[in-house]
């Protein structure tokens, strides 16, 4: 089977994208508005862009003709939190990528728990095992749509106890939840552990 993207609308182009880049980590970002409303919202275009200073990426589509309130909010105050969430919390992640107006705060409306955060005014969700306090570094427009991929630095990590040994965080024990085509959501299968290779150090630490 071949496909010309040429041949495709925007919209369909997506839904063949989100099918093929399978299974997408979530960065489930919450954002103060000028007026001091809490957004919360997912972003499966997500990735880390840099280790040292530890930077983040996530790609912020448009709602109409209008750009999300997550671009706005992180544009205008340049600060955010990146969280990572587990099983328990799927219904959460995905109830609270309902389109709000912008008067609404989908953490008040789904009833989350909140707890201040220390380098940035932005809240953070209690119940997230992985919560990165973020400051806006830079933004790119991509494409006709004119989609912003979003870089943050990390300022700060907060992770549940238990989760990190020897430096590593347990992926088992993080528990994390994957995106997938459509409103289907993925966890993690069996574990393949192989022998590792040589690799040049990145760093000298």
């Amino acid at each position: 089977m071949r496909i010309d993207p040429t041949e495709l609308g925007a919209e369909r182009i997506y839904r063949l994208m989100t099918g093929i880049v399978v299974p997408r980590p979530i960065a489930w970002v919450t954002s103060l508005s000028r007026t001091g409303v809490l957004n919360l919202a997912p972003f499966s275009a997500f990735t880390f862009v840099s280790q040292k200073p530890p930077m983040l990426a996530i790609s912020v589509g448009r709602k109409g003709a209008d750009y999300k309130d997550t671009a706005h909010n992180i544009l205008d105050t340049e600060e955010y939190v990146v969280h990572i969430a587990d099983t328990p919390l799927m219904n959460a992640v995905h109830d609270s990528s309902v389109e709000h107006p912008p008067e609404i705060s989908e953490v008040e409306h789904l009833g989350l728990e909140t707890l201040a955060s220390e380098r940035i005014k932005v809240p953070r969700l209690a119940a997230a095992p992985v919560a990165m306090e973020c400051r806006f570094r830079q933004c790119l427009e991509f494409g006709d749509a004119k989609s912003r991929l979003i870089v943050g630095e990390v300022v700060l990590f907060h992770l549940r106890d238990g989760l990190v040994h020897d430096g590593k965080v347990e992926t088992r024990a993080l528990d994390p939840i994957a995106r997938i085509g459509g409103p289907r959501y993925a966890r993690l299968g069996e574990i393949v552990t192989l022998d590792s290779v040589f690799q040049t150090p990145k760093s000298k630490d």
